[in-house]
């Protein structure tokens, strides 16, 4: 664990923005962006939660390694997600309505 010190100050400051921001995603559930409201939820979400581990959980002022490994987390996170819609995306030639085992 580093030995950096932080102010006080900044967990306020932190935690008012997130605050804000969760105000933000609130406020914009109600207003239609059309196919924008994804994107800009999970932006505010995306911001947020990098907010959260970069101050809260210390990783702003940690070692190399700690973000080699938090790298690492993020890869294999993406890389799941786009197998995840590499498969949902491939299943177009089901055609809707028909169950799994229909053909048998």
């Amino acid at each position: 664990m580093s030995d950096h010190v932080v102010r006080p100050a900044t967990y306020y400051s932190i935690f008012a923005i997130l605050l804000v921001l969760t105000g933000v995603t609130a406020s914009v559930a109600f207003v239609d962006l059309g196919p924008l409201n994804t994107v800009v939820a999970l932006s505010i979400a995306v911001t947020k939660a990098t907010l959260v581990i970069l101050y809260f959980m210390h990783l702003r002022y940690s070692t190399k390694l700690t973000w080699v490994f938090v790298g690492a987390g993020v890869f294999w996170f993406l890389l799941l997600m786009a197998f995840l819609f590499a498969d949902i995306w491939s299943r177009g030639w089901l055609p809707r309505g028909v169950p799994w085992n229909a053909g048998g």
